[in-house]
C-alpha cells in the first residue's frame, strides 16, 4: 500500500536524508531504488532485526527486495527485505523538490538527524580483510594472464575475472549526496541502496537486467562489451572490435541455450545494438516471452536459476569458468555479480545483476569490477577497463565534496 503524501515539499537531497535516517532508525533492513528511465524513487522497510532469507521461487515470495550473493547458498536461499512498509515518491531530474509520506517525516525527526557520516550502521573491515580483498594490481594482471592461457588451451571460450578497489571512508562522506549524484548521473541504470543488519550495506548503479516479469510478460537481456562513450553522438560513432562482438554473442547464445533446455521456442530476440550506461557503451540484445501464450507462468524463477551467474560475469562454458574463478580469483565477491531487485511489487519483478557497485564499511568503501577475457585480451587493457568501471561509482562516493 502506498502512503498518502504530506503537503510539505522538501528538496530531493533532504528527502533522501530523511529516508536514510528513518531506515536506520527503523532498526531492520531497508532498500531504496530508482528504475531505469523512471521518475519515481521506491522504498521498502522491513522491521525484522535479523536479515530474512527466502527460497528463490519468485512467484511464492511476498513483495519486497531480494539480495543474492555471487555464490549460491547451500540452502538455495537469498536475503530478502520484505515490504512491511513500501512507498514511492516523485523523483524526476528536472524537479527540485518532492514529497514524503507524513509518517516518514515524523519518524525522521526522532534522534540524531545527522547522516552525513554514519559509520556505526556499517560493518567494520579489518586491515587483514582489506589485504585479502582482491585489490592488488599484479595479482589481477597475473589472473588475466592465467585466464588467457586457459582460454588458449581450449578449456573455456571466455572468463570474467574480477577485482576490487578500496577507498578510505572519509569523515565528509555524504551518503545522501552520493545517492543523489548517482540517480541524476545514471538515469538509464538501476540505482540502488540496501542495508541488511550484520550482513552488509551496498550502493550501486547497475546497467543489466537479469530477468524481469510484468504481468504475463518476461524479459531478459545479454549485455557485454565495454568502451568509453566519446564525441557528440557516441551511440552512432561507436566501433566494436571482433573480440567485443564475439563476447556479446556468447552471452546471447547462452540465453538461447537456456530456452532450448526448457523447450521454450516462442521468444522474440532483438539486437545486438549499442546502448549507453553512464559514460560507458555496451552491446545489448533483448529477449521477450509471453508467459501466458507459452503457458509458462514460472518462467521468471526458472530462468533466474538457469542464468545466474551469467556468462557476462562468470564466463563460458559457465561451469568451467566458475570453477576456474573459484580456484584462481583469490577473494570473495560477496554481493558483487550476484542479483538484486524488487519482487512482486505492483505486479512486477525486476532482478538486476549487481554490477557497478560498492560495499560500505566503517573505515572503507570497496568497489568491484570485472573484465571479459578471451584469447585476444591484453592484461593492462583489462586492468584499465576495470578502473573505468570502478570509477563509475567511486568518483561519486569517496567524499561529499566530489
Amino acid at each position: 500500500m502506498i502512503e498518502s503524501l504530506a503537503a510539505k515539499s522538501i528538496s530531493q537531497y533532504e528527502a533522501l536524508q530523511q529516508i536514510l535516517h528513518a531506515g536506520f532508525q527503523f532498526g531492520g533492513s531497508f532498500a531504496l531504488w530508482k528504475r531505469p528511465k523512471s521518475n519515481e524513487l521506491e522504498v521498502v522497510f522491513d522491521d525484522s532485526k535479523l536479515a530474512r532469507k527466502v527460497n528463490i521461487s519468485l512467484e511464492d515470495v511476498p513483495s519486497g527486495f531480494i539480495v543474492h550473493p555471487f555464490e549460491d547458498q547451500a540452502d538455495h536461499s537469498a536475503f530478502f527485505i520484505e515490504s512491511k512498509e513500501y512507498f514511492k515518491i516523485p523523483f524526476a531530474k528536472d524537479q527540485s523538490e518532492t514529497n514524503l509520506p507524513e509518517w516518514i517525516q515524523k519518524f525522521a525527526e526522532q534522534g540524531d538527524k545527522s547522516l552525513q557520516f554514519a559509520p556505526d550502521h556499517f560493518p567494520k573491515i579489518s586491515a587483514q580483510e582489506i589485504k585479502k580483498n582482491g585489490g592488488d594490481k599484479e595479482h589481477f594482471l597475473e589472473l588475466v594472464r592465467k585466464s588467457i592461457a586457459a582460454v588458449k588451451m581450449g578449456s573455456m571460450e571466455k572468463v570474467v575475472p574480477a577485482r576490487t578497489k578500496t577507498l578510505e571512508m572519509t569523515k565528509d562522506f555524504d551518503l545522501g549526496k552520493s545517492l543523489l549524484n548517482l540517480i541524476h548521473t545514471y538515469p538509464n541504470s538501476f540505482v540502488n541502496f540496501f542495508h541488511l543488519p550484520d550482513v552488509g550495506t551496498w550502493i550501486g548503479a547497475s546497467p543489466e537486467i537479469l530477468i524481469e516479469t510484468s504481468g504475463d510478460h518476461f524479459y531478459t537481456m545479454s549485455l557485454a562489451g565495454t568502451q568509453v562513450a566519446k564525441g557528440e553522438n557516441p551511440l552512432k560513432s561507436a566501433a566494436w572490435t571482433q573480440k567485443e562482438i564475439e563476447e556479446q554473442a556468447l552471452v546471447s547464445r547462452y540465453i538461447v541455450d537456456c530456452f532450448k533446455k526448457i523447450r521454450l521456442r516462442e521468444y522474440e530476440e532483438h539486437g545486438p545494438k549499442t546502448v549507453m550506461a553512464g559514460n560507458l557503451l555496451h552491446l545489448r540484445s533483448d529477449f521477450r516471452v509471453n508467459m501466458k501464450e507459452t503457458n509458462f507462468p514460472q518462467l521468471g524463477s526458472v530462468m533466474l536459476q538457469l542464468l545466474h551467474p551469467t556468462s557476462a560475469v562468470c564466463g563460458m562454458p559457465r561451469k568451467e569458468a566458475h570453477e576456474f574463478l573459484k580456484a584462481n580469483e583469490g577473494f570473495e565477491r560477496k554481493f558483487f555479480a550476484g542479483f538484486i531487485g524488487p519482487v512482486n511489487i505492483e505486479n512486477k519483478t525486476s532482478i538486476y545483476v549487481n554490477l557497478r557497485t560498492a560495499s560500505l564499511s566503517q573505515n572503507t568503501i570497496t568497489l568491484y569490477a570485472g573484465a571479459g577475457v578471451t584469447e585476444d585480451s591484453d592484461p593492462e587493457k583489462e586492468w584499465e577497463e576495470t578502473e573505468v568501471k570502478c570509477n563509475i561509482i567511486g568518483k561519486f562516493i569517496q567524499t561529499a565534496n566530489n
